[in-house]
């Protein structure tokens, strides 16, 4: 599929590849992270001010789950409750953190107009599959059991990510269907990585290896997974799950120059396929990674924004 950037995505890119950082599959795991939390000063946008911004300690077999709660000043309230959006950050299920994240889930919060908790779950290669699904699918019951306490309405109770968050986002859902709840009212599933398999054509253009590259996706997926058995297992490939009906409502947006274009389009047909209400956008001249970018690129937060309203929609 022929892929042109736009303009802002195609400068940006630029200055990316003039700025000689190394390719993170030449790092060491630790070195990757500390790149990839200094380039946010660079490309995340002014943060949002907020009501209340605190720590979250979300116990689990292991510990604790790391998280952060975010109330706007203005959230919609119904008996003192407000809705929520539990999200999952993106990085390749290696990189990331709640830092790296903090500003966009700050924009949803007050563009949906409700409380966001922000989930730091383990990362790879310390802590291989299937840690994080585990701890996604923990923080997501702890959130629904203790709702009231923290002013969530559970009925208006949504799930998201981007990338490796997306994907962790349809494994909590496909977890929640086929284990009596949580309820989730919807699924915010943002460029998600559904297919471990990596055959589909936008892996092996040269258009889609903008920034995560092809080689990159590899080391992520080599760094995160522990046998080749893996790939087939949905809990790391929510789209090997056979059956997609009885899912919640999903928003998915897909990016023009990304390798998990085709496997996020294909999942979105899919769920439409079962009879889950789904919309589907997508930015054909955008790269995988810009929805955190609103400083540089304002389609950015076009993206936000309408996540916000289809948050807002769910009721």
């Amino acid at each position: 599929m022929p892929v042109v950037l736009d303009p802002d995505a195609a400068a940006v890119y630029k200055a990316f590849q003039e700025a000689g950082r190394p390719a993170y599959e030449t790092l060491t795991a630790p070195e990757a992270r500390a790149y990839y939390a200094q380039a946010r000063f660079a490309t995340n946008p002014e943060p949002p001010e907020l009501a209340r911004v605190a720590p979250l300690a979300i116990p689990a077999p292991h510990g604790v789950i790391p998280a952060r709660i975010y109330l706007p000043k203005d959230p919609r309230r119904q008996n003192g409750l407000s809705p929520a959006l539990v999200f999952f950050h993106g990085g390749g299920w290696v990189i990331g953190d709640l830092d790296s994240h903090d500003v966009v889930c700050r924009q949803l919060a007050v563009e949906a107009a409700l409380i966001v908790i922000s989930v730091d779950y383990r990362l790879a290669p310390e802590h291989k599959f299937p840690a994080a699904t585990e701890d996604a699918i923990a923080a997501t019951k702890w959130v629904a059991a203790n709702a009231r306490e923290l002013g969530i309405d559970a009925a208006r109770f949504s799930i998201g990510g981007d990338s490796a968050g997306g994907n962790l986002t349809g494994v909590v859902a496909l977890a929640a269907r086929d284990g009596n709840g949580p309820a989730i009212a919807g699924q915010v599933l943002i460029y998600p990585a559904t297919d471990f398999a990596m055959t589909h054509g936008s892996h092996s253009e040269p258009e889609t290896s903008v920034l995560l590259t092809h080689s990159v996706i590899r080391w992520f997926r080599d760094h995160y997974l522990s046998a080749a058995a893996d790939i087939h297992d949905w809990r790391a490939s929510p789209a090997r799950a056979e059956n997609l009906a009885g899912l919640p409502p999903a928003y998915v947006l897909t990016a023009g120059a990304d390798p998990l274009r085709d496997e996020g389009d294909e999942y979105a047909a899919r769920l439409k396929q079962a009879g889950v209400p789904v919309t589907y956008k997508h930015f054909p001249g955008q790269f995988h990674g810009f929805f955190t970018m609103g400083k540089l690129l304002p389609q950015a937060n076009v993206a936000v924004s309408e996540i916000g309203a289809w948050l807002k929609g769910l009721g």
